[in-house]
């Protein structure tokens, strides 16, 4: 794990190597009977633990939804399953909190999904690809459904197109000089399924590490299978402001508006 923050009193940390995919949960005083699972960012390089995890999990148990961080495993670090390992665990994690979720006092339909940045690629792959046999079973828990409730992929890494993909998580994914099809395959705004969750998305404007039109082409794939979506564009906020860079922007408001939103489909 290393720490990237320069400032004593806010934490930063990022971690790479997870060989055991695994959740951290937080639990609020007087559950909802709603649960997030969120995906940090990281580019796939790592894992965002705090600004990206723990912050947005803390915010949303005082709103009386549980929330469980998924330390998933990273793409680029030799696993035979290759560019689907994240949605391996993904998909799992899903699974496993329904299959638990009178130990967490849950309803097990409402589990939706949230991610940033290349955690929002994880979390649009899961609304997309929800269905996708990634892994063998493993228990009963398989058997469940790991369609998310609902999905927000936040300032999300989408396509692997070139002309608008990350350089760095799409290297990290699909390899130097991967094939049209395969780009494809692991762009969910190419793949969104008829039957995808409703999504709630949000970018700034001015992000200059993945380009707005990441969101954009997403939202026009889930229109284009008339799928509720909801998107919000904002002119300033960079990449990466979570909760606290967002602060003093319009940006900042981001939090309510998916929670006003979620009302409406059903969810909290």
């Amino acid at each position: 794990m290393d720490e990237r923050s320069t400032d004593a009193l806010v934490t930063d940390r990022a971690v790479y190597g997870v060989t055991r995919p695994r959740m951290a949960v937080f639990r609020p005083d007087r559950p909802n009977g709603a649960a997030v699972m969120i995906t940090p960012g990281g580019g796939y390089r790592w894992i965002v633990v705090d600004k990206e995890g723990y912050e947005i999990a803390r915010w949303l148990t005082a709103r009386g939804f549980t929330a469980f961080v998924l330390f998933y495993r990273l793409p680029g670090e030799g696993w035979s399953s290759g560019p689907d390992t994240p949605l391996a665990d993904a998909q799992r994690a899903m699974r496993l909190i329904r299959h638990r979720a009178k130990d967490f006092a849950l309803d097990p339909e409402r589990v939706a999904a949230m991610g940033f940045s290349a955690g929002g690629h994880l979390c649009a792959d899961l609304g997309a690809r929800f269905a996708a046999k990634v892994y063998e079973p493993v228990d009963a828990a398989d058997k469940l459904s790991a369609k998310p409730f609902c999905a927000a992929p936040i300032y999300p890494v989408v396509s692997m197109d070139p002309a608008i993909a990350h350089p760095g998580s799409r290297n990290l994914l699909l390899g130097p000089s991967p094939k049209p099809e395969l780009e494809a395959a692991h762009s969910p705004d190419s793949m969104v399924p008829a039957d995808a969750p409703p999504h709630f998305l949000v970018h700034a404007e001015d992000d200059d590490v993945v380009p707005a039109e990441n969101t954009v082409r997403l939202r026009a794939a889930l229109k284009a299978r008339k799928v509720p979506v909801e998107a919000h564009f904002f002119a300033n906020g960079g990449h990466g402001f979570g909760l606290r860079r967002a602060i003093g922007k319009p940006v900042e408001i981001w939090p309510e508006m998916w929670r006003a939103w979620a009302r409406t489909v059903g969810f909290g």
